[in-house]
């Protein structure tokens, strides 16, 4: 390569005229020269030319090559096999004249591998050559183009499919058939270039790599340049003679007639005259500074302060009247007894001002609270700062969310339709029978009464030495069985519903042969006992009991004891216990409790436990016996849970009044939280078949919401407030203590701590 003239400071085959002090000697270096930039430019046409003629021999020589190889496929088909091997003698003798024709054209990175291998062997050889013109050729039949079409998709979209993209016909590439592992690896085995394959997952094929592709790949390894004929190390070439030119020739800077200027640029400013010219581009005008200003102006006006937005500018006080002066009219002057007046008035009423008469402007006094007054608005205007304030005219019933209206929402309870009396303390809680037509009632006067529904009437009461803390009926209709929690002892009673066969299969699940030996019981802290004053069974805790759930097919119940003081059994916290009625046998929750219990409820449809604590609730499975979610509250103190009969929400109510709706599907935090009660929520209920839930509150009040679950998981439950039931009064801090729903119709029981049951009603 030739270093240019200009990096030399000269200026190549420029028109100039060689001052006469320069040298002969000089003269001749500068013809040397250019004797030697002709030679090498003839030098460059010829090799131009030389490539020329290579790639035209090349082309040649392929078009001979197809030709060759079709005519043996031809005559293949058509011969006998006792021809073949002559016409392959024939097929290696026009390799071998092919090969020896390719010698002068060089590797031109077309390797047909399995057919020829000694094209590739020349073709190493030549790569040793300092003449590459072949490799230099920009011919489009050197490039091989990718079988598969599918661009920059990736591959793995294509997994699932039995193809993997499409060619250029639009046809789809069928997936290969991949062999067995052993098989893969016996062939990996026998096959000695099995290192030189490498499996291309674009095109879904095995490509061997060449001999020079794996030397390049070598070297590279080795850190080296790629090609071997590159020198790292080549002798440097110094092209310019310094042993006599110390310094350029000319040293002048550039002239400014070499300048050409441009014409596209000359036509873009000719395009912007003619644009201001028409008016079509206005400049912004100068800013003309005032000459005169207002002494005593508004600052409001001045255009220096109005600039800045934040700018508000301080409230003037108001110019003086007739009154201010110091020589006013005489009706302007009050009178003694008018001053005397104004002591009388509040000193917010009284005037500031006074207005007195002087014969001249100099017996004026000074103002005798001019520093004081002045001290005072610099304090308002410092302590006070004035801020503009946007105020935005929005209507407030277009904030609220738009619900369905109450009507189209119906029916739900609304008003009282039945009390229930003869209690004589507060009702502590009451359960529904499955089919609606009774419900039953547990007071803190030690009484259990069994109502009639529509009719009022009491048709049975049991009596007990304690206050009746919880009451939950058998939710299977053939089981008329009444679970009653009184102080340390949970009664399962027979209400005497039914037919003869009924009673009869009762009595015989109410009976217990073999009662709990003492020693036993004592160990566990439990015991089943034959009750014959109730005619029933007697469950004897280590503890009161808060609450008993049922399980949906009847046979087993849940119960709770206090949080307060809980019983270690086997160093484990014994607080929730599971029995089984058919079998008379009680465990202990299966799980370890991370905080206080409050209550525990089944699963509608599933084998899924619930506990809730004072904190959060979790979720048990109790084949699997794991834990499957924790729902956290962000609660002061839960009191109370219920789960919608589908299974995948739950509520809960708390001791602050706020009432948590939680979708389990959605999240472990709550979906919404619902502040309607001031005082504690007592007890949280969902109806079986109507979207309806309800909350009870010792505020004396019931809350009904409309709440409705879809079947599409993208959209979320709608809840509505529907109604606020009163009629209750408190006593001794209590309002409503407990409230269920009808289980087939629309209606809502409450208790409260008045000893009334009402049924609301649509």
């Amino acid at each position: 390569m030739r270093l240019p003239l200009y990096s030399l400071g000269l200026t190549p085959s420029l028109p100039c005229k060689v001052p006469a002090s320069v040298s002969r000697e000089r003269k001749e270096i500068f013809r040397e020269r250019g004797r030697r930039d002709n030679g090498g430019r003839k030098k460059e046409s010829f090799e131009v030319e030389k490539k020329k003629k290579t790639s035209k021999k090349i082309q040649a020589t392929r078009k001979e090559k197809l030709n060759t190889e079709e005519s043996l496929l031809h005559l293949k088909q058509e011969d006998t096999a006792t021809d073949y091997k002559e016409f392959s003698e024939n097929y290696k003798s026009a390799g071998e004249s092919e090969a020896g024709n390719s010698e002068s054209s060089g590797d031109e990175g077309i390797h047909n591998t399995g057919s020829n291998e000694g094209l590739a062997n020349e073709a190493q050889s030549e790569d040793s050559e300092p003449d590459q013109g072949a490799e230099e050729s920009d011919s489009s039949e050197d490039e091989v183009t990718p079988r598969n079409t599918v661009g920059d998709v990736p591959l793995e979209w294509y997994k699932d499919e039995k193809h993997i993209g499409y060619d250029f016909a639009g046809k789809k590439i069928k997936r290969k058939e991949r062999q067995d592992k052993l098989d893969s690896f016996l062939a990996n085995v026998d096959d000695s270039k099995n290192w030189r394959k490498i499996y291309d997952e674009y095109n879904d094929e095995e490509v061997e790599l060449t001999k020079e592709e794996t030397k390049v790949i070598r070297r590279m390894l080795k850190g080296k340049a790629p090609h071997a004929e590159f020198d790292p190390y080549a002798p440097y070439v110094d092209w310019f003679k310094w042993e006599d030119a110390k310094h350029p020739l000319s040293n002048a800077p550039e002239p400014k007639s070499r300048f050409i200027p441009s014409k596209s640029e000359a036509k873009k400013v000719l395009r912007l005259v003619r644009a201001i010219r028409k008016g079509l581009i206005k400049f912004d005008k100068p800013k003309e500074e005032p000459r005169f200003y207002m002494l005593w102006g508004d600052d409001a006006s001045s255009s220096e302060k109005t600039g800045h937005l934040s700018y508000i500018p301080a409230p003037k006080p108001n110019l003086p009247g007739h009154e201010e002066s110091y020589n006013p009219s005489l009706e302007y002057i009050p009178t003694q007894e008018e001053i005397n007046s104004y002591q009388l008035m509040y000193e917010e009423d009284r005037p500031k001002f006074i207005p007195k008469r002087f014969t001249s402007l100099r017996s004026v006094p000074a103002y005798e609270n001019a520093v004081k007054d002045s001290f005072e608005r610099c304090l308002d205007l410092y302590l006070c700062p004035r801020v503009r304030k946007k105020r935005i005219n929005i209507d407030p019933e277009s904030l609220k969310p738009k619900l369905p209206s109450r009507k189209d929402l119906r029916p739900y309870p609304a008003t009282c339709y039945l009390e229930y009396k003869g209690h004589k303390g507060a009702v502590m809680s009451i359960s529904t029978e499955a089919s609606g037509q009774w419900i039953a009632s547990g007071s803190s006067d030690g009484t259990v009464r069994l109502w009639e529904v529509e009719t009022c009437r009491c048709i049975r009461v049991w009596e007990f030495s304690e206050a009746v803390q919880y009451v939950a009926w058998n939710p299977l209709p053939e089981l008329p069985i009444l679970a009653v929690s009184v102080g340390q002892d949970v009664f399962l009673l027979n209400t005497g519903l039914g037919n003869e066969e009924i009673q009869r299969k009762v009595k015989e699940l109410l009976h217990v042969e073999t009662p709990t030996a003492p020693d036993d019981s004592g160990s566990k802290g439990w015991s089943w006992l034959q009750d014959g004053e109730h005619e029933g069974i007697r469950l004897r805790h280590f503890k009161s009991v808060y609450s008993v759930e049922w399980h949906r097919k009847g046979d087993y119940f849940s119960t709770v004891m206090p949080a307060d003081i809980l019983f270690f059994h086997c160093h484990l916290i014994v607080a929730i216990l599971i029995h089984q009625l058919s079998k008379k046998f009680t465990q202990r929750h299966p799980f370890k409790l991370h905080g206080l219990p409050v209550s525990a409820v089944f699963h509608p449809t599933r084998s899924i436990f619930f506990v809730s604590t004072k904190k959060n609730v979790r979720v048990y499975d109790l084949l699997k016996q794991k834990l499957i979610k924790k729902l956290e509250t962000g609660l002061r103190e839960v009191s109370s849970i219920a789960i919608h009969p589908a299974g995948d929400n739950v509520i809960v109510g708390s001791r602050e009044g706020k009432l948590c709706w939680f979708d389990m599907d959605l999240s472990s935090k709550p979906y919404k939280v619902l502040n309607c009660h001031p005082k504690d929520i007592t007890n949280v209920a969902f109806h079986r078949s109507y979207p309806l839930f309800a909350s009870c509150s010792d505020d004396c009040t019931a809350y009904v919401f409309h709440g409705t679950v879809y079947s599409d998981l993208n959209q979320n439950p709608l809840i509505v407030p529907l109604e606020i039931l009163r009629g209750h009064a408190g006593s001794n801090g209590r309002g409503v203590l407990d409230c269920k729903f009808h289980p087939r119709q629309p209606w809502l029981f409450t208790a409260g701590a008045d000893s009334l049951i009402k049924l609301y009603c649509h």
